[in-house]
């Protein structure tokens, strides 16, 4: 299995900041990618940002500019910077990762609990 403990959440006002963490842990499966995700009340869960160990970072249009993600691969810590936050981005923000077991390769995606993040107006 690989653990996932997000951190970080929070309200704040529009064009505040905030940061989220996330922990990997795993002692049997290769993290391959860990990105964050989010779920606003009566929408489906979307992408945010993704990284692959190659650092290539796909963001949303909807965060580019505002949004960083950033990555320790020996550490399995995925970050992300919010920046300039607006009321539409209020939602759950859940970490996931993308791992290969160790033992016959087989690929899982794993999801962390979510944390909230309010932004008022």
């Amino acid at each position: 299995q690989v653990r996932l403990a997000e951190s970080g959440g929070g309200s704040v006002q529009a064009g505040g900041s905030l940061r989220l963490s996330c922990v990997a842990s795993t002692s049997v499966f290769r993290i391959t990618s860990m990105g964050w995700y989010r779920q606003a009340p009566g929408k489906q869960r979307e992408s945010v940002a993704t990284n692959t160990k190659g650092a290539i970072v796909n963001y949303a249009d909807s965060v580019k500019g505002r949004f960083i993600l950033t990555r320790d691969n020996a550490k399995n810590i995925v970050y992300l910077q919010m920046n300039n936050l607006q009321p539409e981005d209020t939602a759950v923000y859940y970490c996931n990762a993308q791992a290969h077991s160790r033992i016959n390769d087989s690929a899982r995606a794993f999801w962390g609990q979510g944390t909230q993040v309010t932004v008022s107006s």
